[in-house]
Protein backbone atom coordinates (compact mmCIF):
# COMPACT_ATOMS: atom_id res chain seq x y z
CA UNK A 1 0.00 0.00 0.00
CA UNK A 2 1.73 3.45 -1.21
CA UNK A 3 1.58 6.10 1.13
CA UNK A 4 -0.21 9.42 0.49
CA UNK A 5 3.15 11.06 1.71
CA UNK A 6 4.62 9.97 -1.24
CA UNK A 7 1.21 11.72 -3.56
CA UNK A 8 0.79 14.63 -1.44
CA UNK A 9 4.29 16.70 -2.64
CA UNK A 10 3.34 16.20 -6.45
CA UNK A 11 0.49 18.43 -5.81
CA UNK A 12 1.98 21.86 -5.10
CA UNK A 13 4.41 20.94 -8.36
CA UNK A 14 1.48 19.84 -10.77
CA UNK A 15 -0.29 23.46 -9.37
CA UNK A 16 2.83 25.53 -9.85
CA UNK A 17 3.17 24.14 -13.92
CA UNK A 18 -0.11 25.51 -14.04
CA UNK A 19 0.60 28.63 -12.28
CA UNK A 20 3.29 29.48 -14.73
CA UNK A 21 1.67 28.13 -17.77
CA UNK A 22 -1.05 30.76 -17.19
CA UNK A 23 0.80 33.69 -16.26
CA UNK A 24 3.03 33.60 -19.39
CA UNK A 25 0.02 33.45 -21.45
CA UNK A 26 -1.29 36.53 -19.32
CA UNK A 27 1.30 38.51 -20.29
CA UNK A 28 1.99 37.30 -23.62
CA UNK A 29 -1.32 38.30 -24.04
CA UNK A 30 -0.73 42.03 -22.51
CA UNK A 31 2.75 42.32 -24.56
CA UNK A 32 0.50 41.97 -27.68
CA UNK A 33 -2.11 44.26 -26.42
CA UNK A 34 0.03 46.96 -25.78
CA UNK A 35 2.53 46.57 -28.80
CA UNK A 36 -0.92 46.91 -30.81
CA UNK A 37 -1.44 49.91 -28.76
CA UNK A 38 1.71 51.38 -29.14
CA UNK A 39 0.90 50.83 -33.34
CA UNK A 40 -2.16 52.05 -33.60
CA UNK A 41 -0.56 55.50 -31.89
CA UNK A 42 1.87 55.57 -34.48
CA UNK A 43 -0.76 55.19 -36.94
CA UNK A 44 -2.99 57.55 -35.67
CA UNK A 45 0.22 60.37 -35.28
CA UNK A 46 1.22 59.12 -39.05
CA UNK A 47 -2.16 60.01 -40.28
CA UNK A 48 -2.55 63.60 -38.97
CA UNK A 49 0.39 64.98 -41.85
CA UNK A 50 2.94 67.94 -41.43
CA UNK A 51 0.98 70.43 -39.49
CA UNK A 52 2.18 74.64 -39.42
CA UNK A 53 3.50 75.13 -35.94
CA UNK A 54 2.30 77.87 -33.50
CA UNK A 55 6.15 80.08 -33.92
CA UNK A 56 5.10 79.40 -37.96
CA UNK A 57 1.78 80.38 -38.49
CA UNK A 58 2.33 84.07 -36.74
CA UNK A 59 4.30 85.31 -39.34
CA UNK A 60 2.27 83.26 -42.07
CA UNK A 61 0.81 84.91 -44.90
CA UNK A 62 -1.99 84.01 -47.16
CA UNK A 63 -3.58 85.40 -50.48
CA UNK A 64 -6.77 84.30 -52.11
CA UNK A 65 -5.95 83.18 -56.08
CA UNK A 66 -7.95 85.91 -57.89
CA UNK A 67 -8.65 85.84 -61.74
CA UNK A 68 -7.12 88.78 -62.98
CA UNK A 69 -6.65 90.08 -67.04
CA UNK A 70 -3.36 89.29 -68.01
CA UNK A 71 -0.94 92.27 -68.19
CA UNK A 72 3.10 92.19 -68.35
CA UNK A 73 5.03 94.96 -67.84
CA UNK A 74 8.27 96.29 -67.56
CA UNK A 75 11.36 98.04 -65.14
CA UNK A 76 12.87 101.17 -65.62
CA UNK A 77 15.52 102.48 -63.22
CA UNK A 78 14.94 106.03 -61.83
CA UNK A 79 16.07 108.69 -59.83
CA UNK A 80 13.64 111.35 -57.32
CA UNK A 81 14.44 115.51 -58.89
CA UNK A 82 13.13 118.17 -57.38
CA UNK A 83 10.60 120.36 -59.54
CA UNK A 84 13.09 122.52 -60.82
CA UNK A 85 9.75 125.45 -61.76
CA UNK A 86 9.60 125.05 -58.14
CA UNK A 87 13.67 125.29 -57.32
CA UNK A 88 15.48 128.11 -55.64
CA UNK A 89 19.13 128.57 -56.11
CA UNK A 90 20.78 130.92 -54.20
CA UNK A 91 24.28 132.86 -54.89
CA UNK A 92 25.76 135.28 -53.04
CA UNK A 93 25.46 138.95 -54.34
CA UNK A 94 28.03 140.41 -52.39
CA UNK A 95 31.72 138.78 -50.68
CA UNK A 96 32.36 138.54 -47.63
CA UNK A 97 32.75 135.82 -44.77
CA UNK A 98 30.01 134.11 -43.11
CA UNK A 99 29.71 135.07 -39.52
CA UNK A 100 26.83 132.80 -38.57
CA UNK A 101 23.80 130.19 -40.56
CA UNK A 102 20.37 129.26 -39.18
CA UNK A 103 19.42 125.99 -40.96
CA UNK A 104 20.13 122.75 -42.00
CA UNK A 105 20.00 120.53 -45.20
CA UNK A 106 15.98 119.16 -45.02
CA UNK A 107 14.69 121.96 -42.68
CA UNK A 108 11.81 123.67 -44.23
CA UNK A 109 11.77 127.46 -44.75
CA UNK A 110 9.87 130.16 -45.11
CA UNK A 111 10.09 133.51 -47.54
CA UNK A 112 11.97 135.90 -45.61
CA UNK A 113 13.28 133.80 -42.77
CA UNK A 114 16.97 134.71 -41.96
CA UNK A 115 18.95 131.52 -43.10
CA UNK A 116 22.57 133.23 -42.52
CA UNK A 117 24.66 136.37 -41.82
CA UNK A 118 27.69 137.93 -43.70
CA UNK A 119 30.53 140.29 -42.77
CA UNK A 120 30.72 142.17 -45.90
CA UNK A 121 32.37 145.49 -47.02
CA UNK A 122 29.97 145.50 -49.52
CA UNK A 123 27.10 147.40 -47.11
CA UNK A 124 29.93 150.13 -46.30
CA UNK A 125 30.09 150.57 -50.13
CA UNK A 126 26.12 150.37 -50.60
CA UNK A 127 25.55 152.89 -47.70
CA UNK A 128 28.18 155.59 -49.56
CA UNK A 129 26.63 155.02 -52.83
CA UNK A 130 23.53 155.89 -51.23
CA UNK A 131 24.91 158.85 -49.57
CA UNK A 132 26.59 160.14 -52.92
CA UNK A 133 23.24 159.35 -55.09
CA UNK A 134 21.44 161.33 -53.00
CA UNK A 135 23.86 164.08 -53.16
CA UNK A 136 23.82 163.82 -56.77
CA UNK A 137 20.46 163.78 -56.70
CA UNK A 138 20.02 167.47 -54.72
CA UNK A 139 22.25 168.63 -57.57
CA UNK A 140 20.38 167.76 -60.09
CA UNK A 141 17.05 168.77 -58.76
CA UNK A 142 18.77 172.10 -58.33
CA UNK A 143 19.71 171.84 -62.15
CA UNK A 144 15.82 170.79 -63.07
CA UNK A 145 14.71 173.87 -61.18
CA UNK A 146 16.74 176.01 -62.95
CA UNK A 147 16.24 174.55 -66.74
CA UNK A 148 12.12 174.47 -65.96
CA UNK A 149 12.93 178.28 -64.82
CA UNK A 150 14.39 179.39 -68.10
CA UNK A 151 12.10 176.96 -70.14
CA UNK A 152 9.60 179.38 -69.31
CA UNK A 153 11.20 182.08 -70.28
CA UNK A 154 12.38 180.46 -73.67
CA UNK A 155 15.63 180.90 -72.69
CA UNK A 156 16.28 176.82 -72.48
CA UNK A 157 15.08 174.21 -75.10
CA UNK A 158 12.54 171.36 -74.52
CA UNK A 159 15.36 168.50 -74.91
CA UNK A 160 17.10 170.86 -71.78
CA UNK A 161 14.52 170.23 -69.89
CA UNK A 162 13.87 166.44 -70.92
CA UNK A 163 17.09 165.74 -70.19
CA UNK A 164 17.32 167.42 -66.70
CA UNK A 165 14.14 165.76 -65.61
CA UNK A 166 15.93 162.25 -67.10
CA UNK A 167 18.96 162.87 -64.88
CA UNK A 168 16.55 162.92 -61.88
CA UNK A 169 14.93 160.23 -62.46
CA UNK A 170 17.69 157.84 -63.41
CA UNK A 171 19.60 159.22 -59.85
CA UNK A 172 16.14 158.41 -58.06
CA UNK A 173 15.72 155.03 -59.40
CA UNK A 174 19.43 153.71 -58.34
CA UNK A 175 18.70 155.25 -54.52
CA UNK A 176 15.89 153.15 -54.27
CA UNK A 177 16.94 149.95 -56.18
CA UNK A 178 20.01 150.53 -53.12
CA UNK A 179 17.51 150.61 -50.66
CA UNK A 180 15.89 147.44 -51.75
CA UNK A 181 18.66 145.80 -52.24
CA UNK A 182 19.99 147.18 -48.26
CA UNK A 183 16.35 145.90 -47.11
CA UNK A 184 16.55 142.96 -48.83
CA UNK A 185 19.75 141.81 -46.83
CA UNK A 186 18.74 143.74 -43.29
CA UNK A 187 22.36 145.16 -44.32
CA UNK A 188 23.65 147.24 -41.19
CA UNK A 189 26.86 148.06 -39.68
CA UNK A 190 29.24 145.70 -42.02
CA UNK A 191 26.57 142.36 -41.99
CA UNK A 192 24.27 140.98 -44.28
CA UNK A 193 21.37 138.80 -43.72
CA UNK A 194 20.98 136.44 -46.06
CA UNK A 195 17.12 135.58 -46.34
CA UNK A 196 14.87 132.82 -47.64
CA UNK A 197 14.07 133.68 -50.97
CA UNK A 198 10.72 131.14 -51.17
CA UNK A 199 9.11 128.72 -48.96
CA UNK A 200 10.20 125.01 -49.72
CA UNK A 201 12.72 122.39 -47.70
CA UNK A 202 16.32 123.36 -47.95
CA UNK A 203 17.71 120.14 -50.61
CA UNK A 204 21.08 121.33 -50.98
CA UNK A 205 23.50 123.12 -48.35
CA UNK A 206 27.32 124.24 -49.24
CA UNK A 207 27.93 127.04 -46.37
CA UNK A 208 29.27 127.10 -43.25
CA UNK A 209 30.29 129.26 -40.24
CA UNK A 210 33.49 131.33 -41.38
CA UNK A 211 33.61 130.24 -45.01
CA UNK A 212 34.29 133.15 -47.40
CA UNK A 213 31.58 133.39 -49.94
CA UNK A 214 32.18 135.64 -53.31
CA UNK A 215 29.60 137.28 -55.28
CA UNK A 216 28.00 135.37 -58.17
CA UNK A 217 30.01 132.14 -57.17
CA UNK A 218 28.56 129.11 -55.94
CA UNK A 219 25.47 128.07 -55.15
CA UNK A 220 24.92 128.34 -51.20
CA UNK A 221 22.33 126.42 -50.92
CA UNK A 222 18.95 125.25 -52.63
CA UNK A 223 15.66 125.71 -51.69
CA UNK A 224 12.31 123.94 -53.74
CA UNK A 225 8.75 123.35 -52.84
CA UNK A 226 8.32 119.37 -52.83
CA UNK A 227 4.39 119.07 -53.31
CA UNK A 228 4.87 117.68 -56.56
CA UNK A 229 8.57 115.92 -57.49
CA UNK A 230 9.85 114.44 -60.87
CA UNK A 231 11.20 110.68 -61.10
CA UNK A 232 13.56 110.61 -64.23
CA UNK A 233 13.38 107.29 -65.58
CA UNK A 234 16.25 105.53 -67.86
CA UNK A 235 14.41 104.39 -71.21
CA UNK A 236 17.07 102.32 -73.34
CA UNK A 237 17.06 102.30 -76.71
CA UNK A 238 15.31 98.36 -76.73
CA UNK A 239 12.52 99.70 -74.58
CA UNK A 240 11.93 102.77 -76.68
CA UNK A 241 8.86 101.03 -78.40
CA UNK A 242 7.05 100.83 -74.79
CA UNK A 243 7.02 103.56 -73.39
CA UNK A 244 4.97 106.97 -74.67
CA UNK A 245 4.00 110.10 -73.40
CA UNK A 246 0.51 109.97 -70.96
CA UNK A 247 1.31 106.37 -69.76
CA UNK A 248 0.20 105.32 -66.73
CA UNK A 249 3.57 104.38 -64.34
CA UNK A 250 3.98 102.51 -60.71
CA UNK A 251 6.74 103.66 -58.69
CA UNK A 252 8.63 101.56 -56.07
CA UNK A 253 11.39 102.46 -53.87
CA UNK A 254 13.39 100.58 -51.17
CA UNK A 255 12.67 103.16 -49.13
CA UNK A 256 9.05 101.33 -49.17
CA UNK A 257 9.14 99.00 -50.70
CA UNK A 258 5.48 98.08 -49.84
CA UNK A 259 4.05 101.11 -51.34
CA UNK A 260 3.67 101.74 -54.67
CA UNK A 261 3.15 105.68 -56.33
CA UNK A 262 1.23 106.03 -58.94
CA UNK A 263 1.59 108.40 -62.14
CA UNK A 264 2.15 109.03 -65.87
CA UNK A 265 4.85 109.76 -67.55
CA UNK A 266 4.77 113.42 -68.69
CA UNK A 267 7.62 114.13 -71.58
CA UNK A 268 10.61 112.23 -72.75
CA UNK A 269 13.70 113.47 -74.10
CA UNK A 270 14.29 113.17 -77.93
CA UNK A 271 17.68 113.24 -77.42
CA UNK A 272 20.39 110.67 -75.78
CA UNK A 273 21.89 111.46 -72.76
CA UNK A 274 25.71 111.62 -73.70
CA UNK A 275 26.85 110.07 -70.31
CA UNK A 276 24.05 107.24 -70.00
CA UNK A 277 23.30 106.49 -73.31
CA UNK A 278 19.43 106.72 -72.23
CA UNK A 279 16.80 109.08 -72.67
CA UNK A 280 15.36 110.56 -70.36
CA UNK A 281 11.63 109.80 -69.55
CA UNK A 282 10.04 112.79 -66.87
CA UNK A 283 7.26 111.74 -64.61
CA UNK A 284 5.61 114.24 -62.43
CA UNK A 285 4.66 112.71 -58.96
CA UNK A 286 1.94 113.82 -56.66
CA UNK A 287 4.41 114.11 -53.31
CA UNK A 288 2.27 113.32 -50.37
CA UNK A 289 3.45 112.89 -46.94
CA UNK A 290 6.36 114.01 -48.12
CA UNK A 291 7.74 110.07 -49.24
CA UNK A 292 9.79 110.82 -52.17
CA UNK A 293 12.89 112.77 -51.45
CA UNK A 294 15.48 114.25 -53.84
CA UNK A 295 18.51 111.72 -54.83
CA UNK A 296 16.53 108.82 -53.82
CA UNK A 297 16.61 105.70 -56.50
CA UNK A 298 13.30 104.39 -57.57
CA UNK A 299 11.75 101.54 -60.31
CA UNK A 300 9.46 102.70 -62.69
CA UNK A 301 6.82 99.53 -63.66
CA UNK A 302 5.29 100.65 -67.13
CA UNK A 303 2.23 98.32 -68.38
CA UNK A 304 2.62 95.94 -71.70
CA UNK A 305 1.32 93.51 -73.83
CA UNK A 306 -2.06 94.09 -72.79
CA UNK A 307 -4.45 91.07 -73.59
CA UNK A 308 -7.75 90.28 -74.31
CA UNK A 309 -7.95 87.40 -71.94
CA UNK A 310 -7.31 86.63 -67.86
CA UNK A 311 -5.97 83.94 -65.94
CA UNK A 312 -5.30 82.95 -62.11
CA UNK A 313 -2.60 85.47 -60.50
CA UNK A 314 -0.43 85.38 -57.75
CA UNK A 315 2.09 87.60 -56.00
CA UNK A 316 5.97 85.80 -57.16
CA UNK A 317 6.29 84.95 -53.03
CA UNK A 318 3.83 82.27 -53.41
CA UNK A 319 5.86 80.31 -56.37
CA UNK A 320 8.22 77.16 -56.25
CA UNK A 321 10.43 76.54 -58.29
CA UNK A 322 11.86 72.40 -57.69
CA UNK A 323 13.27 70.37 -60.43
CA UNK A 324 12.01 72.48 -63.52
CA UNK A 325 8.62 72.95 -62.01
CA UNK A 326 6.13 75.34 -60.23
CA UNK A 327 4.37 74.74 -57.26
CA UNK A 328 2.09 76.37 -55.20
CA UNK A 329 1.00 75.52 -51.27
CA UNK A 330 -2.95 75.64 -50.73
CA UNK A 331 -3.86 76.47 -47.22
CA UNK A 332 -7.03 75.37 -46.03
CA UNK A 333 -6.25 73.99 -42.43
CA UNK A 334 -2.75 74.17 -40.06
CA UNK A 335 -2.75 70.77 -40.78
CA UNK A 336 -4.73 71.02 -44.04
CA UNK A 337 -2.04 71.54 -46.79
CA UNK A 338 -1.64 70.69 -50.75
CA UNK A 339 1.09 70.84 -52.90
CA UNK A 340 0.03 72.09 -56.17
CA UNK A 341 2.17 72.26 -59.78
CA UNK A 342 1.13 75.13 -61.87
CA UNK A 343 2.60 76.45 -65.32
CA UNK A 344 3.27 80.13 -65.43
CA UNK A 345 2.14 82.04 -68.48
CA UNK A 346 2.75 85.62 -68.17
CA UNK A 347 4.20 87.93 -65.06
CA UNK A 348 4.56 91.67 -64.10
CA UNK A 349 5.87 93.45 -60.83
CA UNK A 350 2.65 92.74 -58.88
CA UNK A 351 1.71 89.29 -60.71
CA UNK A 352 2.71 85.99 -61.89
CA UNK A 353 -0.28 84.42 -63.95
CA UNK A 354 -0.94 80.54 -63.76
CA UNK A 355 -2.79 78.12 -65.34
CA UNK A 356 -2.92 74.38 -63.60
CA UNK A 357 -5.11 72.70 -60.23
CA UNK A 358 -5.71 75.83 -58.82
CA UNK A 359 -9.13 77.82 -58.23
CA UNK A 360 -9.92 81.45 -57.80
CA UNK A 361 -10.49 82.22 -54.20
CA UNK A 362 -8.51 79.06 -53.00
CA UNK A 363 -5.54 80.64 -50.57
CA UNK A 364 -1.77 80.03 -51.19
CA UNK A 365 1.22 80.65 -48.92
CA UNK A 366 2.90 84.17 -49.50
CA UNK A 367 5.58 83.71 -46.76
CA UNK A 368 7.74 80.98 -45.50
CA UNK A 369 6.28 79.12 -48.52
CA UNK A 370 9.54 77.02 -49.31
CA UNK A 371 9.77 75.73 -46.08
CA UNK A 372 6.46 74.54 -45.09
CA UNK A 373 7.37 72.88 -48.86
CA UNK A 374 10.46 71.03 -48.06
CA UNK A 375 8.23 69.74 -44.48
CA UNK A 376 5.30 68.84 -46.98
CA UNK A 377 7.53 66.89 -49.37
CA UNK A 378 9.91 65.47 -46.75
CA UNK A 379 6.87 63.93 -44.92
CA UNK A 380 5.47 62.56 -48.07
CA UNK A 381 8.74 60.88 -49.01
CA UNK A 382 9.12 59.14 -45.98
CA UNK A 383 5.16 57.77 -45.49
CA UNK A 384 6.22 56.18 -48.77
CA UNK A 385 9.25 54.10 -48.17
Amino acid sequence: MKSPLVKFPGKPIQMKMKTTRYMAVIYLSALVAFTGCKDKKQDDEASKGYCISKELKKDLKLVKVDRLPVEESITLTGEVESNSDKTVPFVSLVDGVVTDTYFSLGDYVRQGQVLATVKSTAVNEMQDDTQTLQAQLAVAKRKLASVEAMYKDDIASQKDLQEARSEVAILQSNISKTRKNMQLYSAGGNTIQIKAPADGYVISKNVSKGMPVTAGGDQLFTISNLDKVWVMANVYATNMRNVYVDQPVVVKTLAYPDESFSGKINTISQVFNENERVLKAKIIMDNNGMKLRPGMSADVVLPINSQNKSALAIPAKALIFDNNQSYVVVYKKDCELEIRPVTEIASNSEYIYVEGNLKEGENVIASNGLLIYENLKNQFNNSTK
